[in-house]
């Protein structure tokens, strides 16, 4: 339950929202409950489920095998060519191309998650990818680079 306080023309209020079902808040003014309708519904957090681990006996625990560590895109510097960056803060969700692939201007080449809005990241030229700077689900800062094209 989130609680909130405002003054409005010099009177105090007190704001608990309770549910949220759709675009219908159940929300508590001063103690008086109210349903409040929304113009448009808004996404409340998903609710957590707690799972409790199954026990399982020791000697029928299968061990995994050592798994080979792929090392991180952004380990080496950007390599030859256009820059392409990040127009703005935020994660990203998928990267389209691969080092060597051939792009042309306007094709996507990543996308990046900002204010839970999915924004395509376009090649600005054609050519090669020489470089490709970030792994899905890294988070970005405005101006990083994400991919060379050369």
């Amino acid at each position: 339950m989130n609680k909130y306080e405002y003054k409005v023309q010099g009177v105090d209020y007190t704001v608990e929202i309770e549910d949220v079902e759709g675009n219908i808040a159940k929300v508590n003014v001063n103690g008086i409950p109210f349903e409040v309708e929304m113009k448009q519904p808004i996404k409340a957090a998903p609710k957590v489920k707690k799972v409790e681990p199954a026990k399982v006996e020791a000697s029928k625990v299968a061990t995994p095998a050592a798994a080979p560590v792929a090392a991180p895109a952004a380990a080496a510097t950007p390599g030859a060519g256009a820059k392409v960056t990040a127009p703005l803060p935020g994660t990203i969700t998928d990267v389209k191309v691969a080092v060597g692939q051939s792009v042309n201007a306007g094709d996507v080449v990543v996308i990046l998650e900002a204010m839970k809005m999915q924004n395509n990241i376009e090649a600005e030229n054609s050519g090669t990818v020489t470089s490709v700077m970030v792994n899905k689900g890294d988070t970005v800062m405005e101006g990083t680079v994400l991919v060379t094209i050369g």
